[in-house]
């Protein structure tokens, strides 16, 4: 029977047995030829104990959030960024037994992955998420990932435009280009968000959103400059900027546009995104209150307001505080 088992497994003592030098020997529990020795074996050469014939294993943990209310119920943006994480959990993870993941494992995995700061960042997100659903269908009784920090980014933070760059932007720029611009920094949106923008959200004097990322639905004034924008370019599709035949822009496409006048003005350190830290400066600036600039952003928390806006509102507190000296 030896040769019709895989390497490092044998019959005997009236069982199949996995056993490797610097291996714990370990008894094999499905019958050699099904699906359930496979996923046995795989988890044995990976240095797992035996997976458990419960099949509560992370592939199945997987597939029953996704199957929850939870998981349906995120928005499109979440899914995706989530989806690569599941990806991942099932790929590495998904004959191992759920019961058997420690603090220390979580803690491993971010860090093996931490060249790309927010993946492994959100494998720590995702895998907390994952082990929250564990418990709540009765899995496990606790979540090791809860309390893992997260990696701090080495990169530069996103800073908003000066007022300069902005100036230089709208001298430089046209058509699409221009419009993509103006949408980002009068609305204050995100780049995902501006490109799926419709003729029909426009109501009175400003848009209706709805945030992919949130869910949040906001109405938002138009700035003077979007305004006139937007009374210059043609209606050719569904999406306001829309182009050619009614094709909406994607994302690639907008970054593109966008890139080709930063570089043209040495704008390279501040990108499509910076734009909506920009809105947010710009009403910080003016004096505007957190809930003001939530109305505007979206946002729904103060810490958020304070990261986006935090710098202007410094520089202004300071002007006011220095012009008292004088």
């Amino acid at each position: 029977m030896k040769r019709d088992l895989p390497a490092y497994v044998y019959a005997k003592n009236g069982g199949i047995w996995f056993q490797r030098r610097g291996y714990r020997t370990t008894k094999i529990i499905a019958a050699p030829g099904t699906k359930e020795f496979a996923l046995e074996y795989a988890a044995l050469l990976n240095g797992a104990q035996s997976v458990p014939t419960t099949g509560k294993t992370f592939a199945a943990l997987v597939r029953s959030y996704t199957r929850s209310q939870k998981y349906r119920g995120l928005a499109i943006r979440t899914v995706r960024d989530y989806d690569k994480v599941l990806d991942w959990v099932t790929a590495k993870l998904g004959p191992l037994p759920v019961a058997g993941l420690q603090r220390k494992d979580v803690i491993r995995a971010r860090d093996t992955n931490a060249g790309t700061v927010r993946f492994a960042n959100y494998i720590v997100q995702v895998l907390r998420i994952l082990l929250e659903h564990s418990i709540d269908i009765g899995w496990r009784t606790d979540n090791p990932a809860k309390g893992v920090s997260m990696l701090k980014s080495e990169a530069s933070p996103r800073e908003a435009w000066p007022a300069d760059k902005i100036e230089a932007f709208r001298a430089a720029a046209d058509g699409r280009t221009l419009l993509i611009f103006e949408l980002c920094l009068g609305t204050g949106q995100r780049i995902g968000d501006v490109l799926r923008m419709r003729w029909s959200d426009i109501e009175g004097d400003g848009i209706n959103v709805t945030q992919g990322k949130t869910g949040a639905k906001l109405w938002v004034p138009f700035t003077r400059h979007l305004r006139a924008v937007l009374d210059e370019t043609p209606k050719v599709g569904v999406t306001i900027c829309a182009w050619g035949r009614g094709k909406p822009t994607a994302y690639r496409g907008a970054a593109d546009l966008i890139m080709a006048v930063r570089r043209q003005i040495g704008a390279e350190a501040y990108d499509i995104h910076g734009l909506r830290y920009s809105a947010a400066s710009e009403l910080a600036a003016l004096g505007c209150s957190d809930d003001e600039i939530k109305a505007i952003t979206g946002h729904t928390t103060s810490a958020m307001v304070a990261k986006y806006a935090g710098a202007a509102r410094q520089r202004s507190r300071a002007a006011k505080a220095q012009e008292k000296r004088k």
